[in-house]
């Protein structure tokens, strides 16, 4: 069981679910094609997160990279940063920078 983690990441958390519930239990193979195929800025980040989780397996665990499968995936709030927009009559409004810390984990089937 390999993991790889990327922190910060600004994509709300909600956007970068979307694209991690269409891999999750799919083989890496069939997984980055499907990622090379989805139309989301967060699948770029999704699919460079998983080729790092299948390299930590092939390299530190000695894991068969055709027998891999992404066993979790998943995408967590991070530190959101708050900015605020001016509106008529001197007021504010709060705008929420939302990001994620997304975590994938694969293994040998």
């Amino acid at each position: 069981m390999a993991k790889a983690t990327s922190k910060m990441v600004r994509i709300a958390p909600r956007k970068v679910r979307l694209v991690c519930d269409l891999i999750r239990g799919k083989s890496i193979l069939e997984a980055m094609q499907i990622l090379e195929f989805t139309n989301k800025s967060s699948a770029l980040v999704v699919q460079k997160l998983i080729k790092s989780a299948a390299a930590n397996a092939v390299n530190n665990d000695g894991k068969d990279i055709n027998k891999l499968y992404v066993k979790k995936i998943y995408a967590n709030e991070a530190p959101t940063m708050k900015r605020f927009q001016p509106r008529s009559q001197g007021r504010a409004f709060q705008i929420l920078k939302r990001s994620s810390h997304i975590t994938a984990v694969v293994d040998e089937k």
